[in-house]
């Protein structure tokens, strides 16, 4: 693994913005660098990102057919308890997901070590299938990238595959909140995929779901939404002011509610305590219970429900050494191992690997001066040389 500084595409950004990729920006700074990317060689890809991605799904898929039917663990994930039926019974009928993306810790050296996983909402998958992949593309024709330079991203083609097997030719819906620039490109991509599958699609924003006696959740026409993608987390659905309809409904929703166990960080203890010593996980406990004592004074805390990164600490030797703020943390905490992040000239890397249908299929990278990665980290392409 090596960080390579290279030339940028003199077009990148007239290029992000024919393809509807408008936050390549945010805030006038970068989101979007091609000044940079990670190489790796093919065995790297295959024995130390894609064969362990494989493996920790398959151990979260365990994981989850022990959380379902066992209210004590539930109940540890605070996961409110009018929905652990819905849940359990979702999990029962092996409802299928879409995709997810596992976080990892990786320098070239050694395991990756699993940081958290994007179970529910995981967005960047338009910049991961589609805008690195024409980063690769143009760089060869251009020769700025090496003749032979592959990636590990076949996302596009697993997507519409998953589509045909989840949809057939139904009708989707795809909702979330289609004011931010980054949830909109994704909704956009998510259903360009799900059309080129063969499926009829309606997008809308989320507050654009109703609801009528008899029928359940219905769009803006009034039609029974039977299959909704929704780019919105669980834990903030259970709250709203539908929640309690949730389980009365017939919809069936991707990502399904048992991806709820699985989007929620405790999901990192209860990993580590299912597989202790595994060695692509880190060591990781429930703040309030007493194996939280064995990490000591050097751990990173992260909300049970936190995302980008927000409200997590980085402490070493009792001093806090980077904090990310936030709005959670009333849920409670976790403390996993301090595995600090690779730096490649003073920038830190996570490796975000995606999983389509239960199948590792293509690498994303985020990187930031500073070692908590968060909303405004740059994702940068990566290659295989």
């Amino acid at each position: 693994m090596q960080r390579i500084p290279c030339s940028e595409r003199d077009d990148w950004q007239a290029t992000a913005e024919a393809c509807g990729f408008d936050f390549h920006t945010i805030d006038g700074a970068r989101y979007w660098d091609e000044r940079a990317y990670y190489a790796f060689s093919l065995a790297e890809i295959e024995d130390r990102i894609e064969t362990p991605t494989g493996e920790i799904d398959a151990m979260c898929l365990e994981l989850c057919d022990r959380v379902a039917n066992d209210e004590r663990h539930l109940r540890r994930l605070r996961i409110p308890q009018a929905v652990w039926p819905w849940i359990r019974d979702s999990w029962r009928r092996r409802e299928a997901g879409l995709y997810g993306r596992l976080d990892l810790s990786y320098g070239g050296s050694g395991p990756a070590k699993l940081l958290e996983y994007n179970a529910d909402t995981p967005t960047s998958i338009f910049e991961a299938a589609v805008f690195q992949w024409t980063w690769l593309e143009q760089g060869i024709e251009r020769r700025l990238l090496a003749a032979g330079a592959d990636q590990f991203n076949s996302l596009h083609e697993r997507l519409i595959e998953a589509w045909r097997k989840l949809g057939a030719t139904g009708h989707l819906h795809l909702a979330g909140m289609l004011e931010s620039p980054e949830d909109a490109t994704t909704l956009a991509y998510l259903e360009d995929t799900a059309k080129q599958a063969g499926l009829q699609t309606t997008l809308l924003d989320i507050e654009s779901i109703g609801w009528r006696e008899g029928s359940g959740f219905v769009d803006l026409r009034d039609e029974e939404m039977t299959l909704v993608f929704k780019l919105y987390p669980w834990e903030w659905m259970f709250h709203d002011a539908f929640g309690e309809r949730l389980a009365q409904a017939r919809t069936r929703w991707i990502e399904p509610p048992w991806k709820a166990i699985l989007s929620n960080k405790g999901m990192l203890a209860l990993l580590w305590e299912m597989f202790p010593g595994h060695p692509n996980l880190l060591p990781a406990f429930f703040e309030e219970e007493p194996g939280a004592k064995s990490l000591s004074s050097s751990f990173v805390r992260k909300p049970l429900l936190s995302r980008e990164g927000a409200n997590v600490e980085m402490v070493r030797h009792g001093s806090v050494v980077a904090e990310q703020q936030g709005p959670y943390g009333a849920e409670g905490y976790i403390r996993q191992a301090l595995e600090p992040l690779p730096n490649f000239s003073g920038q830190y890397p996570v490796l975000g690997s995606w999983l389509v249908n239960h199948v590792p299929c293509g690498l994303s990278i985020r990187e930031d001066e500073n070692p908590i990665t968060g909303n405004t980290s740059r994702f940068l392409p990566h290659a295989i040389l």
